[in-house]
């Protein structure tokens, strides 16, 4: 059996400045994170270890005098409440986030409907309508029928959505509404695609997919759905203690992935795993890709 890495997964710049702006011994036991700052476990496990509290809201028991915005980002307004609470503000978020923030803003000024593609229950999307007092979010082509009041609309999507669904909304909103004047900024984060690009091309050499990241990362998900959309069989786990002999029945090739909140030493650990699993024969390895790979 063969097993080959993705040319490009796990962690990115943006969430890997995170973590090591989270991780700094100068916050042990002094820093508060306002939610999940990267929706992976084994990251989360390692800042309660390191004396890192983390609450879901702002207005919860905060004993540190430093909160820190998650990678996702969140709007203006509060980080402006929490600095009136007296709390020293450290922002966490991806710029590339912050370039949809500054996108849909732009939207508005310009006297567009600001659309958000993307999932209305995800802490990215919260922050980037937060701030809005009119907005519309689209998850799928079901959800059109929202946007008919609506002459002017700009368009951008959630950092971590699948770049070809993003498309065919747009494709399908233009062809529903071909009066409507639609501008959009395409707003899907480079290192999301490259993963997606990464794991599609994979799956035309292999019979097997393994999927790492935490089960509620948007990004991993999407990259499910990449390898899904191929035929090929993928499983998605969050850790290397969750793979089976069995998975690996009768696969001749198995491919590799992993989103963009998935440190290196996670994606390592199931590598090795996969080569020692019991009873599985690795004829062919292609080893980890360099540590800079991770940041791109």
């Amino acid at each position: 059996m063969k097993v080959t890495v993705a040319k490009a997964l796990g962690t990115c710049f943006g969430v890997q400045d995170a973590i090591d702006l989270a991780m700094d011994e100068a916050y042990r036991n002094k820093l508060t994170i306002i939610g999940q700052l990267v929706h992976n476990p084994q990251v989360v496990e390692d800042l309660r270890i390191r004396g890192v509290n983390i609450v879901d809201k702002l207005d919860e028991t905060i004993s540190t005098a430093n909160v820190m915005i998650t990678a996702h980002g969140a709007p203006e307004s509060l980080h402006e409440t929490a600095r009136k609470m007296g709390y020293n503000v450290i922002d966490a978020s991806c710029p590339l986030v912050l370039r949809v923030h500054k996108a849909i803003a732009g939207f508005v000024r310009e006297g567009f409907h600001p659309v958000v593609i993307g999932q209305a229950s995800h802490v990215e999307v919260k922050g980037i309508i937060g701030d809005l007092q009119d907005y519309t979010i689209i998850a799928n082509e079901d959800e059109l029928s929202t946007l008919a009041p609506y002459k002017k609309i700009g368009i951008v999507s959630q950092t971590t959505q699948q770049i070809q669904h993003v498309k065919n909304l747009i494709a399908k909103i233009r062809e529903v509404y071909p009066e409507m004047e639609v501008r959009f900024q395409d707003t899907v984060c480079q290192p999301t695609k490259d993963r997606q690009v990464a794991a599609r091309e994979l799956t035309s050499e292999v019979d097997l997919m393994i999927v790492i990241g935490g089960y509620n990362s948007s990004n991993t998900k999407k990259l499910k759905m990449v390898c899904d959309e191929s035929g090929v069989e993928a499983f998605h786990i969050e850790r290397a203690s969750q793979l089976e002999p069995e998975m690996f029945d009768g696969r001749e090739h198995v491919g590799i992935t992993a989103g963009t909140s998935t440190p290196r030493e996670v994606i390592e650990e199931v590598y090795l795993a996969i080569l020692s699993m019991p009873g599985v024969i690795v004829s062919e390895a292609s080893g980890m890709p360099p540590k800079e790979k991770y940041l791109h």
